[in-house]
This record gives structure tokens, sequence and C-alpha cells, in this order.
């Protein structure tokens, strides 16, 4: 780092310049999100006092989140959280960071919650594989009226997401359970929603340093064909969903036809289906056959 009383635009630039070197893909976006994360300033106060000194204190601090994130830790892993669906969720290491995609998963789930609560129903979901709780919390934060349960096999990715459920005030209508999927979660429910591990077993291995080296494996391998989390969940959900509820998934890009077969055999009916920002099969919602 240059000597004398840098500036967090300064800071920003250089830590910029040092990605680029190293070919971070997204250099100018981590080293604005890293050092504005660091320095607690949003965009206006970047604006408005980016130009001030910083203290050598920081100046340090930024150093070292700059070689770690040279040494592939993802940005928000450094920083310990990141904004989902509008609220900050801490991140640990039993948990994944949460993906921008993810978030249509809730903007999926959600009319169907609204559309419950319209019925006069105070709806309850689970959330399987809940990890940071971005899922649940996200709905909960948006609909007033629904009561969650956050299911994972990570004792820390629950405490994770029960502590982030106090910070942004949802703990009241949150609970964690121990997993795996419903083996300690016998009630029925609204909605069952999941965005289980579902990369093939072999494809692990060649994901980018900052997953293989930093994400929970176990939230990542879904086993041989990535389909394992999909047919547990198919075989049990029907003992777990109320006659009205629906069933809502995150998928692999690849995934879309091998999902829907599994939960058709389980009795299950495409109900509707969203793509990513990427143009990519993103999110599934199934119901029940109803004889």
């Amino acid at each position: 780092m240059s000597a004398g009383a840098p500036s967090a635009k300064s800071l920003i630039a250089e830590a910029r310049r040092r990605f680029a070197e190293a070919g971070l893909v997204d250099a100018a976006t981590d080293a604005r999100i890293l050092v504005c994360g660091l320095l607690n300033l949003d965009a206006t106060a970047l604006l408005l006092h980016g130009d001030e000194p910083v203290s050598r204190e920081m100046v340090d601090q930024v150093e070292q989140a700059i070689l770690r994130r040279l040494a592939r830790e993802p940005v928000h892993r450094i920083l310990g959280r990141r904004d989902f669906y509008g609220l900050d969720l801490t991140l640990s290491a039993g948990t994944l960071e949460p993906r921008p995609d993810t978030e249509i998963l809730v903007d999926v789930i959600l009319p169907h919650l609204r559309s419950m609560v319209r019925q006069g129903r105070r709806p309850k979901f689970v959330d399987l594989g809940t990890g940071t709780g971005a899922i649940a919390l996200a709905l909960l934060s948006e609909c007033p009226e629904a009561e969650a349960i956050g299911v994972d096999i990570s004792q820390d990715a629950l405490t994770t997401a029960q502590d982030n459920a106090e910070r942004n005030g949802l703990s009241a209508r949150f609970a964690t359970r121990p997993g795996p999927w419903f083996d300690q979660t016998p009630e029925r429910f609204d909605i069952i929603v999941s965005n289980p591990p579902y990369i093939r077993s072999a494809v692990v291995a060649g994901l980018e340093p900052e997953v293989v080296k930093y994400d929970p494996m176990a939230a990542l391998d879904g086993g041989s064909d990535g389909l394992d989390a999909y047919r547990a969940i198919a075989e049990a959900a029907p003992g777990h969903l109320e006659r009205h509820g629906v069933v809502g998934l995150e998928i692999g890009f690849d995934q879309r036809n091998e999902v829907v077969q599994i939960f058709e055999l389980a009795g299950f009916s495409l109900l509707e289906e969203r793509r990513d920002y990427g143009a990519n099969d993103r999110v599934l919602v199934f119901a029940l056959n109803l004889d």
C-alpha cells in the first residue's frame, strides 16, 4: 500500500489495480464493495467523503482484506455479510453465500403466500437447507402474516440463520430445526421451499476456488447426478404439504426435465417455472395432484 494517508477512493483504485493484475474477473466491483464495506461507506458517503484521509488502522485492515481477496476468498466472505432481498445477512463457514439468482425463488413464492393470506390463512412454510436463512427471512420480511421453520443439517448454519432472524427483527416468526429434510419436522406446511445441493459430485472439484475453498460441500454436492436432494424432497413432501400447498425449488440450469419427472412420479404437477437473469431454468413450483 502506498505511503501517506490514502483516501477511500485511492484505496479502491489500488485494490482495483491489484485485482486486475491478478486476473480477477470483476476487479472494479470487488474493489468498490470490499473497501466501501470495510469503511462502512454507501454510495452517497463515498461521493461526499471519498477523498478524506483514512486512518492507518483502517488502511491496514483494507490491506489484509486485499490479500485475502487475492487468495481467492470471496469479497462477501471477507466482509462476513451480504445483502439479500434488502436484508443484511451474516455468513458463516456452514452457509452458502446467497446469490442474486436465488431472489427469483422469493419473487415466485411471494404471490402464493399473499394469496393464502387473502384467503384468510396465516401461512406456515418450511425452508429446507436454510443456510443463512435467506429465502425464509426474505419471505417473512415481505409477508408479515407468515411463519417459517428453517431446516439444515449444519448446526453452524442453524445458528447463523437464527442470528440473522434476530438482526432483521424476524425471530418471533422464525424457528430452526436440525435435518436432514423432515427427519425432525413432522408438521404439514402451506409451502415447502428449498435451494438444495444440486451440483454433480464429479463437477464440484472443478468449480472456481471461491466456491471450492469457501462454500460448504454439503450445500453444493447433489450426488452423482446432482438430483439426490430432489428425490428426497419429492418422496417426503406429500406427507408434509397441505392439500392447497405448493413446493418451490431452485434448480441447476440443466435440470428442469429431470426434476419435473421426479416430482411427477411422486404425484405432483408443474404449476409454474421461471428463468434466471441469464435466461437459464432456475425455479420450479409444484402442486399435488388431488383426486
